[in-house]
């Protein structure tokens, strides 16, 4: 099934000049989304997986999904004040300045086999910082797995250290 068409263009959003990839018309569809995550799983092939990681919150849609079809745990990956127990932050820079991630420490085991997946990899500081995360609790990052990548912004380049798998590339 071709995604393409289930992705809606909005031009000005969130503020002028951005062209915004909207996924709600793929999440509207039963068929695409069921699509979707097996084009998705397709992409793992067949590495081995402990926990899909998954980046707030669009990337909870299919990371959660993915979970249940490749039987793994699932990670949500927040931002600040979110978590309700101990966590690890991880800052990273903003076009106008930082943000940051938290993970609850006990989330991920030394040695566990993880998946990351978000929506979109655009300039790839989220992705970066969810990998460091990742990594500090010994967690090795199995593959790096969004639905579509905004591959003029380059974030590929902050992920070079890791697998990256992409569905749709714009």
């Amino acid at each position: 099934m071709d995604l393409t068409k289930y992705i809606r263009n909005i031009e000005n959003f969130p503020k002028a000049g951005v062209h915004f990839k909207d996924i709600t018309p793929l999440l509207g569809d039963s068929e695409a989304v069921a699509s979707c995550v097996e084009q998705l799983v397709v992409l793992i092939g067949d590495k081995k997986i402990d926990k899909v990681a998954a980046i707030e919150s669009r990337g909870f849609f299919f990371g959660t999904l993915l979970a249940q079809k490749l039987n793994a745990g699932f990670v949500p990956i927040r931002k600040p004040g979110k978590l309700p127990y101990k966590t690890r932050k991880e800052p990273y820079q903003l076009e106008y300045g930082l943000d940051a991630l938290e993970i609850h420490e006990d989330a991920i085991k030394k040695g566990e086999r993880v998946l990351l997946h978000d929506d979109v990899l655009a300039t790839g500081g989220t992705a970066r910082a969810a990998c460091n995360l990742i990594e500090q609790l010994g967690g090795e990052i199995v593959q790096c797995n969004f639905l579509l990548e905004l591959e003029f912004l380059k974030g590929i380049n902050k992920l070079r250290s890791h697998p990256v798998q992409s569905l749709l590339k714009f």
